[in-house]
């Protein structure tokens, strides 16, 4: 076996730095969304980052374990998002509608947070919200609780 072909087994045999998350499927009142489950502290860290596209009627739900307060925010994210605060019962607390990418060099201190009382918080692609029928008041369904 030559070098490089030990070396590329070597690099394919390890375990990769970002597993694929379990999925988790939400009934909206205009599509079924099929959405990564993010729900330990590092999964909820790194999030969308580093992507470059989402496809329609997907994304990642945010579970956390109770309705509580809470804030999000874009950084390190590379795409436009819609961001839905979800309470516990399903019923839509709030939607950031179109949130923008930021620059890599905005500082932590400024860039803004999105907040709502919530205990899960759904991404999706910007616009995706609106064309779902995905409104404050909304009951989303979940076929598979998260």
């Amino acid at each position: 076996m030559t070098c490089s072909a030990m070396l590329l087994a070597a690099v394919t045999a390890l375990p990769s730095p970002n597993p694929p998350l379990p999925t988790t499927i939400v009934e909206a009142p205009g599509a079924r969304l099929v959405l990564e489950t993010a729900s330990t502290p590092q999964e909820r860290t790194r999030g969308l980052m580093s992507r470059t596209s989402l496809p329609p009627h997907t994304g990642m739900i945010f579970v956390f374990d109770a309705d509580a307060p809470i804030s999000f925010w874009m950084k390190d994210t590379l795409v436009s998002l819609d961001m839905v605060f979800v309470a516990s019962d399903g019923i839509v607390r709030e939607v950031f509608a179109k949130v923008p990418v930021l620059s890599p060099n905005t500082p932590d201190g400024d860039i803004p947070l999105e907040s709502a009382r919530a205990r899960y918080v759904i991404e999706l692609p910007a616009g995706e919200a609106a064309r779902d029928g995905i409104v404050p008041g909304v009951r989303l369904r979940f076929a598979r609780a998260p």
